[in-house]
């Protein structure tokens, strides 16, 4: 059997228009929104590097000429990654059929583009390939079941059925979907060619009307899902406080405190960890960062200004005393001197706060 990954082809699901994370994915898409200063997709490239994985695929639809950029095709860090862009989209399952033809009939894994995760992807094929059914699941449990599809399973981990998102008193089981699946080839045979198909709606109905083998299991580590601003939100600052395993980057400057390389300091900066602050930022006199917080690259904050709770994108222009409190800021924005911002705010790439709110 190999090991870990090796041999294993990963498709990563990475067309998606992320709408629930708008407007910060107005100018990028989805799988490279930030969490602690690395895209998402960065972070899945890593977690299948880590575990031995060589081979990648991704679907790419919305603004994925910029994943491309970010990430090229080809050989990078020991992955082979190979694109292809769906002038359509296809859906989960039909972008994943996409590349039959390079899988050939080797067990796959499936991982959501939009999903922040340290799980034990070596543990997880080993499970597949034991119990030897054509599909496996990954499953966590949630408190809150209502925005999931929940999974509800025999006792011994064969998938009985699915609920989409059903209120909390009707819920059959606390188990829900993570959106990372592991596949024999066989797969395919369930999946139109060329046209939109959804694993959830279109073929997993027929797999449990088949009685095919199809089975969970259950993650033992992180997983959230960042399609949402709350979640967003929630994921960096797990990361930040160390309850994911993924690379922060920086070193610590003092306990709490990350700073990336080049980074000035002025007098009198008060902290409050945790504060991550990323490459090449200036923060000026007398500026007070409490955290959580997180500082992208080559940001520029004015003397006197108070950020708190927030998550600053790179290339942010703050002037002096200006208050920022619990806002997500895209890249390249500009904040005029004084400006208060609302605080829960969302603004998006490129604007320019001019006055104060």
């Amino acid at each position: 059997m190999p090991r870990g990954l090796s041999g294993t082809p990963v498709v990563l699901l990475a067309a998606g228009a992320g709408t629930r994370l708008r407007p910060l994915t107005g100018t990028v898409p989805k799988p490279l929104a930030p969490v602690v200063n690395r895209p998402v997709f960065g972070h899945l490239l890593d977690l299948v590097r880590r575990h031995g994985g060589t081979e990648v695929f991704a679907n790419l639809h919305y603004l994925g000429h910029l994943i491309e950029q970010a990430y090229p095709p080809g050989n990078s860090g020991g992955l082979g990654i190979t694109y292809r862009h769906e002038s359509e989209l296809l859906g989960t399952a039909g972008g994943v059929a996409n590349f039959r033809e390079a899988i050939g009939e080797r067990t796959l894994l499936v991982l959501s583009g939009d999903a922040f995760t340290d799980v034990d992807l070596s543990a997880f094929l080993a499970s597949h390939r034991e119990r030897g059914g054509i599909a496996t699941a990954a499953l966590t449990r949630a408190r809150d079941v209502s925005q999931f599809g929940v999974v509800v399973t025999d006792q011994n981990g064969r998938i009985e059925g699915f609920q989409e998102k059903p209120a909390s008193e009707d819920a059959m089981s606390d188990l829900v979907n993570c959106g990372i699946y592991a596949f024999e080839a066989d797969i395919f045979d369930f999946i139109p060619p060329d046209t939109f198909v959804d694993f959830g709606h279109d073929v997993f109905p027929v797999l449990l009307a088949a009685r095919v083998p199809f089975y969970g299991w259950t993650i033992d580590g992180y997983w959230n899902d960042i399609g949402s601003i709350q979640e967003y939100v929630r994921s960096n600052f797990d990361a930040l406080h160390g309850l994911v395993q993924v690379e922060v980057p920086g070193r610590e400057m003092r306990p709490f405190v990350r700073v990336g390389a080049d980074v000035k300091i002025g007098p009198d900066v008060e902290f409050a960890g945790p504060v991550l602050i990323g490459d090449g930022c200036r923060i000026g006199a007398g500026a007070k960062l409490r955290g959580p917080l997180i500082l992208g690259s080559t940001c520029e904050i004015g003397a006197g200004a108070v950020f708190s709770g927030s998550i600053a994108w790179s290339g942010i222009n703050a002037g002096s005393d200006v208050d920022l409190a619990n806002c997500i800021v895209g890249d390249h924005v500009t904040i005029a001197p004084g400006v208060v911002a609302e605080p829960g705010s969302v603004i998006a790439s490129h604007a320019v706060i001019a006055e104060v709110t």
